[in-house]
């Protein structure tokens, strides 16, 4: 798979929702889907880089299950810059985002299709140069979106990107989608949102069940 391309997880039909529309939610993956991994002996905090680190944040499950039922086709966009970092591998995050889509299909929920950016702008020790790029498709640029819309037949109109920052936001305006933030006012106070979101989303909820309910009722 290239690194900022879209990953064909299954080729499904379209889905036909009211007036023949098809509609999506892309869904950013780090403290959107699933939780962030802590190191509590040295205090670090990183990604998800392992399947046995995939740990879903409540409601995620409930909340995917509900907009699959409301005719929501899903797909994941995601920065991974760790590998341009030299924080793991490239193999690693193909690895990890393989069994975050496997463990989604086993709950029944059918991820179509996967972009991933593994780019980043600035050269890190032991980092691969070849990633170091700046590029169209790390968000907040809009352009793992734009490859979204395209790879699964779908209009910006009837699209929601969905995550956990203002990044997310902020990609998913410039790609004209309509945007969701998962924010939760609890939380700490290293947190950059932590005064609330400025960067003005379509909606926003505390959790991704209460995201997914408000996205189902504004169809």
């Amino acid at each position: 798979m290239g690194i900022d391309e879209v990953t064909d997880v299954d080729e499904l039909p379209g889905t036909p929702t009211r007036k023949g529309v098809r509609k999506a939610v892309f869904l950013d993956r780090d403290g959107t889907l699933i939780d962030v991994v802590r190191d509590e002996e040295i205090g670090a905090i990183t990604v998800a880089f392992h399947p046995d680190q995939i740990r879903f944040l409540p409601g995620v499950i409930d909340g995917l299950r509900l907009l699959r039922d409301a005719g929501y086709a899903l797909g994941i966009a995601t920065n991974q810059p760790a590998p341009a970092k030299g924080q793991f591998s490239a193999a690693a995050v193909e690895r990890t985002n393989a069994a975050l889509v496997a463990k989604l299909e086993a709950e029944g929920i059918v991820i179509e299709k996967l972009a991933v950016c593994m780019h980043h702008t600035k050269r890190s020790e032991g980092g691969d140069d070849a990633l170091i790029v700046d590029c169209d498709c790390r968000k907040p640029k809009p352009g793992m979106i734009h490859q979204l819309l395209a790879a699964m037949n779908v209009e910006a109109a009837s699209a929601w990107m969905v995550g956990d920052s203002s990044g997310d936001v902020e990609a998913g305006k410039a790609a004209g989608v309509r945007t969701a933030l998962v924010f939760n006012r609890a939380r700490c106070e290293l947190c950059p949102l932590r005064g609330g979101p400025e960067c003005g989303p379509t909606l926003q909820g505390d959790t991704f069940l209460q995201v997914a309910k408000s996205i189902r009722a504004a169809w």
